[in-house]
C-alpha cells in the first residue's frame, strides 16, 4: 500500500512530529513498507491458532508476599504537614 505525502505528513503531525521533506520522502517509503509487510501477515491461515499463543509458558517474576515490620502510626505522621491522627489531611484536588 504506497502512502501518499500528504499521508505521511498527516501522520507525523498526529504523532507531533516535525518531518523536513527529505525526511517525509524517507517515511513514505517506510511506512508504505510496514503496510506491505502487514497486508501479507493477513493472507496468513491463523484459523485455530491461540491468540496468546508462547513458546516459553509465562512464570511469575515476582516476589513472594511477605509481612514485615512496619512503621507506627506515630513515625508514620511525624513529618505530615497536617493529619487528624487517623489520616493525612490533603488539600483538595478535584472539584465538582
Amino acid at each position: 500500500m504506497k502512502l501518499s505525502k500528504e499521508e505521511v505528513k498527516h501522520i507525523a503531525m498526529l504523532s507531533r512530529l516535525e518531518l523536513k521533506e527529505e525526511e517525509v520522502e524517507k517515511f513514505q517509503t517506510q511506512l508504505s513498507e510496514i503496510l506491505d509487510f502487514v497486508e501479507k501477515l493477513n493472507e496468513l491461515d491463523t484459523e485455530g491458532i491461540d491468540p496468546k499463543f508462547q513458546i516459553i509458558p509465562p512464570q511469575n517474576v515476582l516476589r513472594e508476599d511477605v509481612s514485615g515490620v512496619s512503621l507506627s502510626r506515630e513515625k508514620t505522621f511525624m513529618n505530615a504537614p497536617e493529619t487528624d491522627e487517623e489520616y493525612f489531611i490533603v488539600p483538595k484536588v478535584v472539584k465538582k
